[in-house]
């Protein structure tokens, strides 16, 4: 069983929306940092947000802010990343991470020990 398994992708026209899920199955850093990321086609993995465990969130790309959303459930065996007003640019795989750093400090994909297999996202007309 995977630690952390993403779900929620699928391709939506510019606009729509989409929410992401990802399913903590260990709980290996369950009282550190989780995040979300990306990689777009030819891109370099990038990190959007991560949440610490008291829930504050940290955007690591503070454009996406006005549309993305991250929340966890109290257990924290779930993280969400609601995504609104989709655009092409945010065609990419997602990915979430979990590590043990409680304050989210660091935006490097490299830093998060675990890493889920990812889920698409493709955004066209």
């Amino acid at each position: 069983t995977q630690p952390l398994v993403e779900s929620g992708g699928g391709s939506v026209q510019p606009g729509g929306s989409l929410t992401l899920s990802c399913a903590r199955s260990t709980y290996t850093f369950a009282s550190g940092c989780m995040g979300w990321f990306r990689q777009a086609p030819g891109k370099e993995r990038e990190g959007i947000v991560a949440i610490t465990p008291g829930g504050m969130r940290r955007w690591f790309i503070d454009s996406l802010e006005g549309r993305f959303a991250i929340s966890q459930d109290k257990a924290r065996k779930t993280m969400t990343l609601q995504m609104n007003g989709l655009e092409r640019e945010d065609t990419a795989m997602y990915y979430c991470a979990a590590d043990s750093d409680q304050y989210c400090l660091y935006k490097q994909p490299s830093a998060y020990a675990l890493s889920g297999q990812g889920t698409q996202v493709t955004v066209s007309s």
